[in-house]
């Protein structure tokens, strides 16, 4: 028996995905026709309808559909977990479909479930180990089906996993059974040990409020079955949906980058319905961050509207997926990334050595900035280049495992070196190739983040003096109007005028003090006092002149917006790993204001001034959420000082191949939580995954995890556990 841990789901996941052992040769994924059952070796004989009764009457009960499958042995792709995940995935089997697959030549079982099934995964493992293993160990393989749907009718309705009848003669069975399995757990418990400290810090992340909550057992927290959605506690579908926002966040910017690697080497007209697909997703993601921000405004709501928003927040989260998911077996199969494995690694080697070259130039334009400009003005990019060399390090780690296993040399290689040796993995080779793509491309947003600000930067500081010499003119008029009167300026007029001095004695004072000035701000100070102004003197101005400075505070403040989204969005994409639903919520926000802002500029100044504001208020809001999430991901005990490779303001400082940096970007989470399994040559740290990351079909496992490629949350997000009986 492959024991379970209770350590942590994702924890749980991970140590038995290192000891899953090989299957025999017999059969591929099977295809469910109209019977929820496959039985290819005759296990069940006369039991079937026994059988069948019993997966009705859970269906009837719960409205959990629970698929049976007996066959010889576990092949077509590797593990029990990646057979009994693949079969899900062909079959579409979702949120309230259990598969329970076992191989009864080799004697080998897995439950697969969805990561957004109601069970925990301590449920799920009770169930394993109490409802299903004690029948299998007896070759009663009608009685393990039967408890199976048993125990999950009895978890659901709150009785445990030893509610019914054949769940507890299996108990009994269970306990009469050696202490084999006792050993296991202390020989798992050693290994769990190596990766609970990294575990931990990353679970507590995905919590309410930091990196998204989770619910029971660590798993991505999905719907409940919908007759059960009036039971949830509020607070826990909130943190459901927090977790599905930051899940399908990641699976859509990775996917992103994905697309974009695969444009490049095949050309826009072979990946049209990819960008459908994302295009889709992308829209259906933008809608669920806007209710996430009608729930987080000021405005007061109902619990009946809170629950229904947060119930529709995670459905369109589910459809995101769905949609990137049904695309990303026919990607898997455009890229290829197995058969050209030896290229793929030759190009990301080309391209590593390029941004390696690049960090002493990008440490020589950081130096400049900040010598420049204030601290606050270069803060969402202080730290790019440490991230960025610790990306690069993770990447040529990664790249050497993945040359290991096509039989290169590991070292790094010259770029037409592409033939590969004896001892060939392109499976195991494309893990760590897609893993070191992901950490390169990475790599190129921070290094570009940092020209990109110092462009800004410099575009900011270029209209304060213009901006400046507008506000002191309009002091001027203001200052020679009288206050009432017919024809006299607003009422505002006095307040306009005070606060309108204070900005031009305060940004003046910045532009004379070298290298303590943050020209967006000081932009976005003028801006907002033009405005003021404007508003104050819009009763002696005629309708043209009005129409002028709206235009011209327009330009100026999409200017301060633009630039702050670009900050916060290249905060985040880079840091990924550490950054919650909530800065995800506002930078979404603030790029839909933008649109508005840009859309409604040419035929309504005023309003599309509105928008533009409100874009950068959102922006400005997102970046500090990001770096408060960051720097608590980073903190002493959370991955900072005190962890191996922590240290300094966002956890910039590398440690070993670059793990830490890794986790941050969010390459490592699904390999570590996700079952991302052994892939040789990995170590306990393997990669970022796969099509779908470090679960799914190609990691096994689930629990929540990070994408590794095109695709959405069925392509990793699976859970279950099983092994020998």
């Amino acid at each position: 028996m492959l024991a379970r841990l209770s350590i942590g789901a994702g924890l749980v996941m991970t140590a038995a995905l290192l000891f899953t052992p090989t299957a025999a040769q017999a059969a591929d994924p099977v295809t469910f026709g109209p019977s929820n059952i496959v039985d290819e070796v005759g296990a069940l004989g006369d039991r079937e309808s026994e059988v069948a009764a019993a997966l009705d009457t859970l269906y009837d009960d719960t409205q959990v559909d629970l698929y049976i499958a007996f066959v010889d042995s576990f092949t077509g792709v590797s593990g029990q977990t990646r057979w009994s995940d693949q079969t899900a995935i062909d079959n579409g089997l979702g949120t309230n479909d259990v598969l329970l697959a076992v191989a009864v030549e080799d004697r080998q079982y897995q439950v697969s479930a969805d990561s957004a099934f109601a069970l925990t995964d301590a449920q799920l493992a009770d169930l394993e180990t109490s409802g299903i293993e004690p029948f299998l160990r007896d070759d009663d393989w009608a009685g393990a089906a039967i408890g199976a749907a048993e125990g999950i009718s009895a978890s659901l309705n709150g009785d445990g996993a030893n509610g019914s009848a054949a769940n507890q003669s299996g108990n009994d069975t269970a306990n009469e059974s050696s202490g084999t399995g006792a050993g296991w757990v202390i020989f798992l418990g050693l290994i769990a040990l190596i990766v609970l400290t990294v575990v931990l810090f990353v679970r507590r992340r995905r919590r309410a409020g930091v990196g998204a909550g989770s619910g029971a057992g660590g798993r991505v927290a999905g719907p409940p079955p919908v007759r059960q959605v009036a039971l949830v506690p509020l607070d826990e579908l909130r943190q459901q949906a927090g977790s599905a926002l930051v899940a399908t966040d990641d699976a859509v910017k990775t996917s992103e980058d994905e697309l974009g690697f695969a444009v490049a080497s095949y050309g826009t007209e072979a990946t049209v319905a990819f960008r459908a697909a994302l295009d889709e997703a992308n829209a259906q993601l933008l809608r669920a961050f806007t209710l996430q921000q009608k729930l987080d405004d000021v405005e007061p709501d109902s619990d009946e509207q809170r629950r229904a928003w947060y119930v529709e927040i995670i459905d369109l989260c589910e459809r995101a997926n769905a949609g990137l998911d049904a695309e990303a077996e026919d990607f898997d199969e455009l890229r290829q990334l197995e058969a050209r494995a030896p290229e793929a690694a030759a190009s990301v080697a080309a391209e590593l050595l390029v941004l390696t070259e690049r960090l002493t130039a990008a440490d020589a334009t950081l130096a400049r900035l900040g010598a420049q400009y204030s601290a606050e003005a270069i803060a969402p990019v202080a730290d790019n280049v440490d991230q960025a060399r610790d990306r690069l390090g993770f990447a040529a780690a990664e790249l050497a495992d993945a040359r290991r296993e096509l039989g290169l040399d590991p070292a790094p290689a010259p770029v037409g070196d592409s033939t590969p040796g004896t001892a060939v993995n392109a499976g195991a080779a494309a893990v760590g190739i897609r893993a070191a793509e992901e950490a390169v491309d990475q790599a190129g947003l921070l290094l570009a983040a940092i020209d990109r600000r110092g462009t800004e930067l410099a575009a900011a500081a270029a209209a304060i003096i213009p901006a400046l010499r507008d506000l002191e003119s309009d002091l001027v008029t203001a200052r020679g109007l009288p206050f009432g009167g017919p024809g006299a300026a607003s009422a505002a007029l006095p307040g306009a005028i005070a606060a309108s001095e204070d900005t031009v004695r305060a940004v003046t004072a910045a532009l004379n003090e070298r290298g303590s000035a943050d020209p967006i701000d000081l932009a976005q100070r003028l801006a907002t006092a033009n405005t003021q102004m404007d508003a104050a003197l819009q009763d002696v101005r005629d309708a043209a002149a009005l129409a002028q400075r709206a235009q011209a505070a327009l330009a100026q403040t999409l200017l301060v917006a633009r630039s702050q989204i670009s900050a916060a969005g290249d905060f985040i994409t880079a840091r990924r790993g550490g950054v919650g639903a909530a800065a995800r919520t506002r930078l979404a926000e603030a790029s839909r204001h933008l649109g508005l802002a840009e859309s409604t500029a040419p035929s309504d100044a005023p309003t599309a001034l509105a928008y533009a504001q409100r874009a950068h208020a959102l922006a400005a809001e997102s970046l500090a959420l990001a770096q408060a999430d960051v720097n608590a991901f980073s903190a002493p005990g959370q991955g900072g000082p005190g962890w191996p490779g922590g240290g300094g303001q966002y956890g910039g400082q590398q440690g070993g191949s670059g793990s830490m940096g890794a986790m941050l970007g969010g390459l490592l989470i699904g390999s570590l939580l996700g079952g991302g399994g052994n892939r040789g040559g990995g170590g306990m740290f393997g990669g970022g995954g796969g099509f779908g990351g470090g679960g799914g079909r190609r990691g096994g496992g689930g629990g929540f995890g990070s994408p590794g490629s095109f695709g959405g949350g069925g392509t990793r997000s699976r859970r279950g556990g099983g092994g020998r009986f």
